[in-house]
């Protein structure tokens, strides 16, 4: 019973890591810029918090076409094949919403201070 409990435990432990790690937020890199990889009909990651001034660039690594599509209507990105990007800076603070036009339930949101 003592290895069954420990065994549960670990279990636990890694999948409240694997879930922390899904869901942190990207971190842009010096120059201000983050990325965000579309894969597996999602946005990854969900959530980007950035500053003001910074870009965020979607890479589509799906074999399927997607779009990048902000709520409100700021941007909306023609059909990315695969390994296209799109990028666009956010001057203005504020909460993004991002779908993909193509695939509503692929949603993100991008939060800038």
């Amino acid at each position: 019973m003592r290895f069954l409990n420990h065994g549960l435990l670990t279990a636990v432990c890694l999948l409240a890591s694997w879930q922390g790690m899904a869901t942190a937020p990207a971190a842009p890199d010096p120059s201000g810029t983050v990325q965000v990889e579309i894969r597996n009909f999602m946005f990854e990651p969900r959530q980007v918090k950035i500053r003001s001034g910074a870009t965020v660039t979607w890479i589509n690594r799906d074999d399927e076409p997607h779009t990048v599509v902000s709520d409100p209507d700021l941007f909306r990105s023609g059909a990315l094949d695969t390994d296209m990007s799109f990028a666009f800076r956010f001057d203005r603070p504020g909460t993004y919403h991002v779908i993909c036009s193509i695939h509503p339930q692929m949603s993100a949101t991008i939060v800038v201070e």
